[in-house]
């Protein structure tokens, strides 16, 4: 998770959940930045997660509707602990992953 601010207001934020096969790889990811031409305003657009498989987004899902940055880094960051079992398991099925249990 990173985020900057810019004196109350959080101009940018990314929380992302990675997993470790042969290298770092992103799981799931949730971002804001107003500045980057290939940023998300969650203020206008909303909060959404972009899914990953295979090292390439696979699609993208709406979690909550436009709000303030501040209120949806803490949004990002709920969804993620929320559904975290979850991201886990599908990105090990996809990946055809055996945890050791």
């Amino acid at each position: 998770m990173g985020y900057n601010r810019d004196g109350d207001v959080i101009s940018r934020f990314v929380v992302q959940l990675e997993y470790e096969i042969d290298e770092w790889t992103t799981v799931v990811r949730y971002d804001h930045d107003v500045k980057s031409e290939f940023g998300h305003d969650v203020s206008e657009e909303g909060v959404h997660i972009d899914i990953y498989r295979d090292g390439e987004k696979y699609r993208t899902e709406y979690v909550a509707p436009p709000m303030p940055a501040k209120y949806a880094l803490d949004r990002a960051e709920d969804h993620l602990a929320n559904n975290l079992v979850g991201f886990i398991r599908r990105f090990e099925e996809w990946h055809e992953i055996r945890p050791d249990r």
